[in-house]
């Protein structure tokens, strides 16, 4: 059975202009909620002075009219340093126990990186214990975890061949997947072959587009066959129906606001 769509957004728009940007918490609920979205995605990054105040960040978000899509977060240990684990799950529990006062919100956790010296079959067997150990965590919880594969410097999770090797690992009841429409296109893979084989594991999915030379894109304004990727996760069995977009591209970074509102509007021409 087909979902009905909800559109969120993420707030790494935001935080990709570093120390340029000096805004709020508060900012980002109210720039999202005016740019016609119901939901959001935030981080551990942006989350400010809510991350110990999850009842005061639901009275934000209701005053706005959004709803929590999910959390996500990261590590400085990319989650492939063994000597780690136990700190990073520690970690995942904290945004477990944050996402668990908000119905219906995953948790999503970011690309391994290769951080370290020695083989890269070990990079992949202790991102997939931290993942699967993880998911546990989140299942005794109540909260779906999603990994959120990407494209950048150093991930350990880049292209198709990647993406089929750590899923081989992962236990699908435990881990769901977030893709990430611009970095599978910058993987240089067959987007709708990737969506289609792991379509199961879907949970939500976020949208962005590039160029032909791997440049960050408006959404619309690239190579992304977008009404394609909606009608697979459409029909992906756990997929909740949010699509949450993501926008990273020069013009996100000139007028983050304005381009995000942009994309709202073009998701519009696309049904959502």
């Amino acid at each position: 059975m087909t979902k009905d769509l909800k559109v969120g957004c993420q707030t790494f728009t935001w935080e990709m202009l570093g120390g340029a940007w000096t805004g709020t918490p508060d900012d980002l609920l109210s720039a999202i909620s005016a740019a016609g979205y119901s939901g959001i995605e935030i981080t551990d990054t942006m989350i400010g002075g809510y991350a110990d105040r999850p009842a005061d960040f639901a009275k934000a978000l209701t005053a706005r009219g959004l709803q929590l899509v999910s959390f996500a977060f990261g590590s400085k240990s990319g989650f492939t340093l063994a000597d780690q684990i136990e700190n990073d799950l520690v970690a995942a529990q904290r945004w477990i126990d944050f996402a668990a006062r908000f119905p219906g919100a995953l948790v999503s956790i970011g690309s391994a990186t290769v951080v370290s010296e020695g083989p890269l079959a070990d990079k992949f067997a202790i991102a997939a214990e931290f993942y699967n150990r993880a998911g546990a965590l989140g299942k005794a919880s109540g909260i779906d975890i999603a990994v959120h594969p990407s494209s950048h410097h150093n991930t350990l999770l880049f292209n198709r061949a990647d993406y089929d090797r750590i899923f081989l690992l992962l236990d699908s009841s435990l881990v769901g997947w977030v893709p990430d429409t611009g970095h599978i296109l910058r993987g240089h893979d067959d987007i709708l072959d990737t969506m289609r084989t792991y379509q199961d594991r879907i949970r939500y999915l976020h949208l962005k587009d590039v160029d032909a030379h791997d440049r960050w894109a408006m959404l619309g304004q690239g190579i992304l066959d977008t009404p394609a990727v909606i009608e697979i996760v459409r029909n992906a069995p756990r997929f909740n129906g949010w699509l949450v977009l993501e926008e990273e591209s020069e013009a996100a970074a000139a007028d983050p606001a304005g381009a995000v509102k942009i994309n709202r509007a073009t998701m519009r021409t696309y049904g959502a």
